[in-house]
């Protein structure tokens, strides 16, 4: 039965969304119904549709109590909104109902798996989140909450484990058809760690083990964790709160991480063998992912900044929403990294097409054909001078007189700079990210997807991602290229149809 609090934020919804022109929102990435979007939820396929769940706060683009957003999709770029799933409305979650998974049940039905939130006093007189795991079920549209909830709680960790950071759990079904989640949690030295709990039914739930510890080498708590196996490793995502900078890795502060390894079913020992960023960029976090019903491994994550969203600036708070979703990423393992290419289902939308073959230039210049802010375009760069290498290479976009926004390679440091200093932000917020990337004499392949309100920038074929939110008017839509000294240059521009 659909409680009071549900039903009101179904009906405001339902209202506030009508207000929302489509050419306010992005083409092709998913924003919120209205209000306040975060974290990715629930990312499933269930009943043929690609469903998306995501932390939602409905009445303000601010954050505020935590709701669970919904929206379904055949192609994971046309996105259709569905009522609200799930409210804060009761005990155990009046706080929120913050961020979790789903998983379809063998008869039929689909579980979604969340964090209930209540704030209570601590002896001290200070107000803190007690934080356990709930259950509801539904049929794809509507939800019911399980009688039993929580599921696990302060009786359900192991010593020394926080029950005020104990969030985010990740279900997953494993060979034998029983159940497996993984949760972020906080010990008891204030560093992160990923717990293991079991279930054979996936109402019934018991703790397994520590599965990963950070022992302060990534930031503190560690949020949003997923497991899954690809192209023959391991892969555990995790998105870490105050990191500290390592070389060009972890810029972000409240950023992601990827660790690649082993993993042993039968002991549930993970060992670790590489770690990266999982994006370069500004904006991406608490990423999730799915596995597709053709096999693919694909990946959304939140495409905003904890430490920019509440200052972005008044051109993105005069929109009635805030918040939207990277694209999706298929992943895949290349020599030991994790590699990202935007969906296939992204060239179905390609329309018009320019094509400009080496172009060899020493300055400005903008070529035919080439503008837009919905597109898909492809730069491959080299020296223009085999004797001497460019010093380097800038391609500006959302750019009229006032505006623009630019990607930037320094060859002989092989450093890549994303900059939306002059995008149209009033405020002294995080504008630039440098990545350490692979180049040979001067040589690099990029990809730029740019939406109305996004960037993302793929790097020798995935290799790294770059992805920056930006607020520029829409009709700043030139592009040009810079270099000091010669570059050849071959460029594909595809425009992006909306449907």
């Amino acid at each position: 039965m659909t409680s009071q609090t549900l039903r009101e934020a179904r009906k405001y919804e339902e209202v506030s969304r009508k207000v929302i022109r489509e050419e306010e929102r992005p083409a092709f990435h998913l924003s919120c119904c209205t209000g306040w979007m975060n974290d990715p939820n629930g990312f499933s396929y269930y009943n043929h549709k690609y469903h998306m769940f995501y932390q939602y706060h409905p009445y303000d683009s601010t954050w505020g109590p935590m709701h669970w957003g919904h929206a379904v999709s055949g192609d994971l770029l046309h996105w259709e909104f569905l009522p609200a799933a799930l409210a804060p409305d009761e005990p155990y979650d009046r706080d929120g109902c913050f961020s979790g998974s789903a998983v379809e049940l063998p008869d039929g039905r689909q579980l979604l798996m969340y964090t209930g939130v209540t704030r209570e006093r601590t002896p001290e007189g200070d107000l803190c989140e007690l934080q356990t795991q709930c259950l509801a079920v539904g049929d794809g549209l509507d939800y019911e909450k399980y009688g039993q909830n929580p599921v696990l709680d302060r009786t359900d960790l192991p010593e020394g484990a926080s029950v005020h950071d104990f969030r985010d759990p990740k279900i997953f079904q494993v060979k034998d058809g029983t159940y497996r989640c993984v949760t972020g949690s906080r010990p008891a030295d204030g560093s992160g760690q990923v717990l293991l709990f079991g279930s054979e039914d996936g109402f019934r739930w018991s703790f397994r083990k520590i599965l990963a510890e950070n022992h302060s080498r990534f930031g503190k708590m560690w949020e949003c964790p997923d497991f899954f196996e690809l192209d023959g490793k391991q892969v555990l995502l995790v998105s870490p709160q105050d990191m500290l900078p390592k070389g060009f890795e972890y810029h972000n502060g409240n950023g992601t991480l990827c660790l690649i390894g082993s993993y042993d079913e039968e002991t549930d020992v993970f060992t670790e063998e590489a770690d990266q960023s999982i994006d370069y960029g500004i904006d991406f976090y608490a990423p999730q992912t799915i596995l597709t019903p053709d096999g693919r491994r694909v990946m959304i994550g939140w495409m905003q900044n904890w430490d920019t969203c509440a200052v972005s600036g008044p051109t993105s708070r005069e929109l009635p929403w805030f918040g939207q979703m990277s694209l999706p990423r298929e992943l895949f393992i290349k020599n030991g990294r994790l590699f990202q290419k935007p969906v296939r289902e992204l060239e179905d939308m390609r329309g018009s097409r320019v094509s400009h073959e080496k172009v060899t230039f020493s300055d400005v210049i903008r070529l035919p054909g080439v503008e837009g802010r919905q597109i898909d375009m492809e730069i491959e760069l080299e020296a223009g001078d085999a004797e001497r290498i460019y010093q380097k290479f800038a391609v500006r976009f959302a750019q009229n007189e006032q505006y623009h926004t630019a990607v930037s390679f320094r060859p002989r440091e092989s450093v890549l700079k994303i900059d939306r200093k002059f995008s149209g932000s009033r405020r002294a917020v995080i504008h630039q990210r440098r990545c350490l990337v692979r180049s040979e004499e001067g040589k690099l392949r990029l990809r730029l997807i740019l939406d109305r309100f996004s960037v993302e920038v793929f790097i020798n074929d995935g290799e790294q991602v770059m992805s920056a939110t930006i607020y520029t008017d829409q009709a700043a839509d030139g592009i040009s290229f810079f270099a000091d000294g010669s570059v050849t240059m071959n460029v594909v521009k595809y425009d992006l149809k909306s449907r």
